[in-house]
């Protein structure tokens, strides 16, 4: 049988990454490909050069016969092996099936395998008890040289972080120990809309009404709680009919609308504002067969609109769709690649997909994933050499009206070189901590000395001691001010001006006259202050630093102690995490 399908280049590439990793190496093998990437393509090729046998697992039903599908559609015959397929074959060289159902029934794949290949690898966990860990230990039980390859578009996942530790291009994603060690080959989306293998994405800034969601502040893993988003949403009632009523007008040539909403509440209200028969909803509790009939008749056109909240974002293939309505907050890039990938897979006369983001997440379609929760709405993914190894990384920062840089908020270079098979990280800090002890530069969050071990005082014992001591001043600083100071000499300094929030003021001056007064100026100052360290700083004059006074931040308390007439700086806390409020937060002084 002929093959009707011929793999593109970057597909080629991938399944070559994957090879050329098993030739030197035996750990598990990961590979990133966007929405619409055709991961099944690559799964295929992958089964028919193995030598031995293949298992393939997904998650969902819908995968296993989507994969088994394209194997088939190379010319090859591939066995099923899932409950909701009604189908249990193990026979054969190649096997795809549920990771329920094979983790259910580990007996009847005593044979050996080769190859085991996991579909939505994201979804592995490094619980011993998990199904996909069963399952593999038991393919270990019967070959202990199996290989492993996982294939995923979300290797960022919130509340869980990345699932691999090394990139191919020399960054470290992780130093905690992850089921992939090595993440062999990804693809950018911007190249497979570029050549023309995804649809283009229309963004529409113009919107009849959105939500604010600013409010609320995301978990530490960049997630919401939908409690919160339903009482934001029900505060704002006159907003969701006014969106619905666009989106219904923006929909009117389109078609296949998807709607993901805040929360069931939301979506609820939503499905009632759509027109009656062309709409349904789905949410985690949704029946299976009920599910299926529902995502069924949304692929046949029979329905336009399809609401979800939190289920479609990954496993979900309906070509058609050509309009994404975001009615949901996300802090995750990846998440709202996600999202917005439902839409962009090629389907004729289907010239683009339209975008309406209700919700303000604001995301660049085409920025990479950082890998922490983002900062605030106005921070944007920004690339920052390091000065050190010249590994280009990935931080949040801020940009100007014309695209220029203004700050960064990465903390470590992430990039590594691998030597006769051992990993070398960069010890590059753009911002840290000194311990008092031995000087050396630990994360700005440690409380433990990396190099001798001693305890780091804990910013809050800080202030709060600081607070007791007579004759110690604390200031909340709201903002720094730099103006020329001269002495009665008739000498020039620099004087820095820290303002409090409630009024008070602590200067302190520097002299910029020799090159070992600039020195000091960096040392003290600059490398504190400066919002894009790492990068190049001339100090030149006073009347310079007070021209570039912009690109420096202040911090979040100064702690002073009166000397004689005067206030000496004790010390200055910056990106403070406490129990005391900062100038930049509401709510009552602490």
């Amino acid at each position: 049988m002929a093959s009707k399908f011929t793999l593109r280049p970057y597909q080629k590439e991938a399944v070559g990454s994957v090879v050329q990793h098993f030739r030197t190496r035996k750990d598990p093998a990961l590979v990133v490909l966007p929405t619409g990437a055709g991961k099944s393509l690559v799964i295929a090729e992958l089964c028919r050069i193995a030598n031995g046998r293949v298992l393939v697992l997904a998650h969902v039903k819908e995968l296993v016969e989507q994969n088994h599908g394209k194997f088939e559609a190379l010319g090859e015959q591939g066995a099923i092996f899932s409950a909701g397929l009604s189908r249990r074959e193990t026979q054969g060289k190649v096997v795809f099936g549920s990771v329920q159902s094979v983790s259910r029934h580990l007996d009847k794949f005593d044979k050996q395998f080769s190859l085991l290949i996991v579909d939505e690898c994201h979804r592995i966990s490094e619980g011993e008890k998990t199904q996909y860990q069963q399952v593999f230990r038991h393919m270990m039980q019967t070959n202990r040289e199996v290989k492993i390859v996982g294939l995923t578009a979300t290797p960022y996942r919130l509340g869980m972080g990345w699932i691999y530790r090394y990139h191919h291009k020399g960054t470290v994603r992780s130093t905690k120990p992850k089921f992939f060690d090595h993440c062999v080959y990804e693809l950018p989306l911007r190249t497979l809309i570029d050549q023309q293998y995804l649809t283009p994405a229309h963004i529409v800034d113009v919107l009849a009404a959105q939500y604010d969601f600013s409010a609320l502040e995301h978990e530490l893993d960049g997630s919401y709680i939908e409690s919160e988003l339903q009482r934001l949403v029900a505060e704002n009632k006159r907003v969701t009919p006014l969106i619905i009523q666009q989106v219904i007008e923006y929909a009117r040539d389109r078609k296949g609308v998807m709607i993901f909403a805040s929360s069931v509440q939301h979506a609820k209200e939503i499905l009632g504002l759509l027109p009656k028969g062309e709409a349904a909803l789905i949410v985690g509790d949704t029946p299976s067969e009920e599910r299926d009939e529902l995502i069924q008749s949304f692929k046949d056109m029979k329905i336009k609109y399809l609401v979800n909240v939190s289920v479609l974002t990954t496993g979900f293939d309906a070509p058609h769709v050509d309009l994404i309505a975001l009615l949901r907050p996300t802090a995750s890039v990846s998440l709202f690649q996600q999202m917005i990938g439902r839409g962009l897979r090629l389907f004729p006369d289907k010239t683009e997909c339209l975008v309406l983001d209700y919700a303000c997440n604001g995301f660049d379609l085409f920025a990479p994933e950082v890998g922490e929760p983002r900062p605030d709405r106005k921070s944007v993914p920004v690339e920052i050499p390091c000065p050190q190894c010249g590994h280009i990384n990935d931080f949040w920062g801020k940009v100007g009206p014309g695209g220029e840089l203004i700050e960064h908020y990465g903390r470590k270079c992430k990039g590594f070189a691998e030597l006769h098979g051992e990993i070398e990280y960069c010890d590059f800090r753009f911002r840290y901590k000194v311990c008092p002890a031995c000087g050396a530069e630990n994360d700005i969050s440690a409380r433990q000395c990396h190099s001798c071990k001693q305890m780091l005082v804990d910013p809050d014992k800080k202030l709060r001691d600081a607070l007791r001591e007579r004759g110690t001043m604390v200031i909340r600083c709201a903002g720094i001010q730099f103006s020329r100071h001269l002495n009665k000499h008739d000498q020039s300094s620099l004087k820095v001006t820290y303002h409090g929030e409630e009024g008070g003021e602590i200067d302190e001056y520097f002299r910029l006259d020799t090159p070992k007064q600039k020195r000091a100026f960096y040392y003290y100052f600059v490398r504190e202050h400066h919002r894009l360290p790492g990068t190049t700083f001339q100090i030149k004059s006073i009347e310079q630093i007070i021209e570039d006074a912009h690109q420096f931040r202040h911090p979040d308390f100064v702690i002073a102690k009166k000397q004689g007439k005067f206030w000496r700086i004790e010390d200055k806390i910056f990106d403070y995490k406490g129990r005391y409020r900062t100038a930049s937060e509401a709510g009552p002084s602490s």
